[in-house]
Formats: structure tokens, sequence, C-alpha cells
């Protein structure tokens, strides 16, 4: 059995799964989230269509397609995060495993997600370009993640992350 971790909580997975087992866990993962975000946007009496997928180690829950959506995602993403939490420990207290499966809303992440990529890409370039290290705003552990991947793809910089919470942020730096 191994341990992973994902924003400090960890995560037990078994490590002798077979690759079959483990999609359908996280199948049944994105299904127990789905039902759960659907009674959620009931109660809310918000309309939006839920899209279930499994994207490598990771179940992917999206909401898509309602007027008020923009509401469950928040100023910067905040509300999205507590929701995300909130589905993951509903698919724990169902599962009784911690789940890392990551929630959309509106599409607010996958764009968040292209934009970071597209911040890193262009600070790598101009770290490359100048030798001097850049330092970036404060970002979430999932933005920074994002962004070192994207300074990964350049040859001839690279990134690290500095500071304590709130305010830890990406460094881009010369190789």
């Amino acid at each position: 059995m191994t341990v992973e971790t994902d924003g400090g909580d960890p995560t037990v997975t078994s490590a002798t799964a077979a690759p079959g087992d483990a999609e359908e866990a996280l199948i049944e993962e994105g299904e127990i989230a789905g039902d759960y975000l659907e009674q959620l946007l009931d109660v809310l009496d918000f309309d939006g269509d839920i899209d279930l997928d499994v994207e490598g180690d990771r179940a992917i829950v999206s909401i898509d397609g309602g007027k008020d959506l923009a509401k469950l995602v928040g100023r910067r993403g905040e509300v999205l995060d507590a929701l995300q939490e909130l589905t993951r420990l509903a698919v724990q207290q169902a599962t009784g495993i911690r789940s890392r499966l990551m929630l959309d809303v509106a599409g607010w992440r996958a764009a968040r997600r292209s934009e970071l990529s597209a911040l890193g890409t262009e600070a790598g370039k101009r770290v490359l370009e100048s030798g001097e290290r850049e330092a970036l705003s404060p970002m979430t552990p999932f933005e920074r993640k994002i962004v070192h991947d994207a300074v990964a793809a350049i040859d001839g910089v690279v990134s690290e992350s500095e500071g304590v919470e709130p305010n830890r942020h990406v460094v881009v730096l010369p190789a």
C-alpha cells in the first residue's frame, strides 16, 4: 500500500490493484460525486449538466450549462475549491477512501489551467532571455503545480515554490 499526498491530505491507494480495478474505483468515485452534486444543484435550484470522466489517476467531475453556475466558482475559484473538498468528503464517507477527484464548474478550472500554463511558459522564456530570476504572485497548490509543469517543459530554466501559505509562490530561475 502506498500513501500519496494532495494538498497535505493523505490518500491511500492500493499498490497491487489491477488497472481495470483502479479505473472502476475512479468511475465509482465519479458516480458518487455526481449524485452528491446533483442533490446539491436540486437544493440550490440551479440547472447544470454533470459530466463524469477519468483522467490518469483521478475522477474528473464537471458541471456545465447553467446560468447560475458562476456562483459555484466564486472569486478566484474559492467556492469551487470548497465545493470540491466537500464533494471529496462525501466520496470518502461512501467509500472509506480519501478521494483525489477534480471538480470543474462552468469550465473555470480548465480555463484557469490554460491561463496558468501560458503564464509559466511566458515567465520561463523571460528568465531564459534575461538570466534573472522571476517571482510570480501567490498561488494555490493546484495553480503552482500547473506553472511548475509549464516551466519544466522549457530547457534552461527551473522553478521552485517559496514562502508560506497563503503567500506561497513560484519562482522561476535560470538552470
